[in-house]
């Protein structure tokens, strides 16, 4: 039960710095974009994001919002029910899955009320410039990187 308050801890907070990120900056529009610099590497902006990762299918026509809340809640259900299903041991196991369910249904939420999601973090090295993310990106990316690592310890332990 503690990896789904890990869940929405994620979720909790995701949504709470696109709301604020969203309050504070305009939205970046060509022409004009504000941006908080952080770092000279790093910076804050405000985009929408209509597509899935990276902006794919962001220039579909609208049929994407729909297709993405339809995988992105099957997806949802079945990485619920396998973190329900899990077997104690596997903590390493369970993180990551709450960290990919956390992130899943923050972007969720963003599609299917609002028709795309909000990105605000920015890394570049001028003039390359790395997709803009968000807390519920970055929870993803961990849980996989995570679930990657259970996968190559549980291998190790499988030869041992």
């Amino acid at each position: 039960m503690i990896y789904f308050c890990n869940t929405l801890l994620l979720f909790v907070a995701d949504q709470i710095l696109k709301w604020y990120m969203s309050a504070t900056l305009p939205v970046c529009i060509p022409g004009r974009c504000d941006s908080i610099e952080i770092l000279p590497f790093f910076k804050l902006t405000v985009l929408h994001n209509s597509g899935a990762a990276f902006s794919f299918l962001s220039d579909a026509g609208g049929w994407q919002r729909w297709f993405l809340v339809a995988v992105s809640s099957g997806v949802s259900v079945v990485i619920a029910i396998w973190l329900f299903r899990i077997r104690q041991e596997q903590k390493l196991l369970a993180v990551s899955l709450s960290f990919i369910l956390g992130g899943a249904l923050g972007n969720l939420i963003d599609r299917a009320l609002q028709g795309y999601v909000v990105d605000f973090f920015v890394v570049y090295y001028h003039p390359y410039y790395f997709p803009a993310f968000n807390i519920a990106d970055s929870a993803i990316t961990i849980g996989a990187a995570f679930m990657i690592l259970d996968m190559l310890i549980g291998r190790k332990e499988a030869v041992a």
